[in-house]
């Protein structure tokens, strides 16, 4: 069964962020940390992951990015928080 990730990514605690949907979590944000997707997230240095969901469902993960970015910034901050409280980068357990 594939898998597809919802993410957030964040420049520094309370920073600027950056929501996206993927299918390989680990090479997409290895792209956003070696500035190989260029745009908004290049610009803004946002290359921290810290947050992301999994799920089975394309679908639902892209209409679930596309109200996301329409939440305001205290909820997505909250959402943050409550599983990650410290704003750590969340990659290098994806990849140890």
């Amino acid at each position: 069964m594939q898998s597809y990730y919802l993410y957030m990514l964040a420049s520094r605690r309370n920073g600027t962020l950056y929501i996206g949907v993927t299918n390989d979590l680990i090479r997409r944000v290895f792209e956003h940390k070696n500035d190989i997707t260029g745009g908004f997230t290049n610009i803004h240095n946002v290359k921290l992951l810290v947050w992301f969901e999994e799920t089975p469902d394309i679908e639902a993960a892209i209409r679930h990015e596309k109200r996301m970015k329409k939440w305001p910034r205290a909820w997505k901050i909250n959402l943050i928080e409550a599983q990650n409280p410290q704003w750590r980068d969340l990659y290098p357990s994806l990849i140890t």
